[in-house]
Order: structure tokens, then sequence, then C-alpha cells
């Protein structure tokens, strides 16, 4: 079974002001973050405002990608809708296009199912794919948790192969490795803050928003951490935080897309309401990737 590793950036959608998909700067920012050493990309998750993307467009969004990455690196894909349905839905949409290796799944947003019910929402999806399933668990923004025991319970379902923890919850992120087989079950981290912690504690990498506009650094933390550099590893990943911690500057994924244009690559902008950043947070956005060297005069 196909084993997720090392840094995934969460692709961004680059989309013009009327939310059109501006096809030529998704090649772009796929070339970006290769050259970068990013070691897959995952397309139409939260970064990707997959929430906002009508059918069409996410179909188009898969092709691309596909087309364009032309198998320099493994591409993921999400299937993040709020039913089952229409997760099912998605994901048949992925399988038909082709050329992706595997499809992450959020917990519904918007209902609260019962660990039950999310038990049997995420089997009936692996169901009906022949593509290996990641789950993804972030909190923050749904307000659904994937418990220890259900993800142990769904580690074990033939083709549910990892899973994405964005909860920033440490304890909860061993605990998964712990009761999860490391040998046929992945955990990646999806806290950019915890990427260092996660692999110090056997995860296979990390799904890794900030590697849209810092792909080198971002991967240099794994590769840097598999080539037994720890010590390189962990002061990459505190060279990383200042980018991190300016994510949440301004409605997501603004802050995302504003420090891709800075360092050369212009993604446009995000579904509204979302607004564009105020001038200090776009200050302080501007120093840090000035201080890390890939600020880019346009």
């Amino acid at each position: 079974m196909f084993k997720p590793t090392g840094v995934i950036p969460a692709l961004v959608t680059p989309l013009d002001r009327n939310g059109n998909l501006l096809e030529n700067a998704l090649r772009n920012v796929i070339d970006y973050t290769i050259s970068g050493g990013v070691h897959g990309l995952f397309i139409l998750g939260s970064s990707g405002e997959i929430y906002g993307l009508t059918n069409e467009q996410k179909r188009r969004v898969v092709e691309i990608t596909v087309d364009h990455t032309n198998g320099r690196v493994p591409v993921y894909c999400g299937a993040s809708e709020i039913t089952t349905r229409d997760c099912i839905q998605t994901a048949q949409m992925v399988q038909e296009v082709g050329g992706v290796s595997a499809l992450s799944v959020l917990t519904p947003y918007f209902m609260t199912p019962t660990q039950s019910e999310l038990t049997e929402h995420f089997k009936t999806i692996a169901k009906s794919t022949n593509l290996p399933i990641i789950l993804y668990g972030n909190e923050a923004r749904t307000q659904v948790k994937i418990e220890v025991a259900t993800c142990e319970e769904l580690s074990k379902f033939e083709n549910i192969i990892g899973i994405k923890d964005s909860s920033g919850d440490m304890t909860r992120m061993a605990e998964y490795l712990r009761v999860t087989d490391r040998d046929t079950f992945s955990v990646m981290a999806g806290r950019d803050t915890l990427i260092y912690a996660g692999l110090c504690h056997g995860t296979t990498g990390a799904i890794a928003s900030t590697a849209n506009i810092a792909p080198k650094l971002v991967s240099d933390i794994y590769n840097a951490f598999m080539a037994g550099d720890y010590k390189k590893s962990l002061e990459l990943q505190f060279k990383l935080a200042p980018l991190r911690l300016c994510i949440d500057k301004a409605t997501f994924p603004v802050v995302l897309k504003e420090g891709l244009r800075m360092v050369g690559v212009d993604v446009g902008y995000a579904f509204e309401p979302a607004a564009e950043m105020t001038p200090e947070s776009r200050r302080q956005l501007e120093n840090v990737l000035k201080d890390l060297e890939i600020y880019q005069t346009i």
C-alpha cells in the first residue's frame, strides 16, 4: 500500500477577484514548490479553498495538477465535503481523472457527528474508491475531533493508510502513533510548528501550508532529520516558526496568497468575504520573508 512521506505543501488554488480559476498561476505554484524540493503536492484542501470551488473547478484543478506535475512527485487530493454523499462524489471524480496517489478526507464541518457516525463516514468513503485514504483532523476549523480510539479502529481498514493531524496536540499525535501500526499506517503533522517534534516521535512527514511560500526551508526540516542531522532540523524548525505564526494575521488563506505574491508567484485572491491583509500585518509578513531571504521585489 502507498506510504505518504516527506513534506507536502497544501497548495492554494489561484483565483481572480471573481473566483475564477487562474490555470497558469496554478502551474506556476506547482513548479515553484517542486523546485523547492517538496516531496508531494496536496490539492483541494482547506488551503486550496475547496469549500468555495465549483465541481467543475475542482475537476480542473485535479486535471491541471496531474498533467503539469507529470509524475515529478506524488499528487494528493482532498475529498473534504460536508456530507458523506458529497465526499464520495468528489472521491469518484478524482479516481476518474486518475494520477492521484491518495485522497485526504477532512472530518465534516457545520455538523458535529458522534465518533461512531464519524467512523462510518470514513469507512463508507473508503469503500467507494480504490484510492488510499488519509484521515484529516483539524478541529480548530471543524469543531470535530478524531479520537485516538477512532483512529485506531480506522487504521485497520484496508485502504485507510494514514492521518493528517492538525490539532496541535502533541500528546494526541503521539497517541495516534502509539496505537497504530507504523508499517501500514502513517501519521503526518498538519501543524507546521510541530514537524520536527512529529518526526522525533515517528511521523512520516507533514502536510504543510507554509511550504507554499518557503518550500525549500520546510522540506529541509524533513531532509535534515532523515539525514540524521537533528540539530540542523530543529534549527530549521525554529527558523520556520515566525512564518507559521504570520499565517493567522488575516482570514485564512489570505496570508498564504500574499506570501506567494511576495516571493514572486502571483496566485491572485481568496474567496470573499476574506479580505486583504492590513498594512501592518503585510509589513510583518514582508519582514519575515526578508529574514528568510526569499522576499522578491516585484
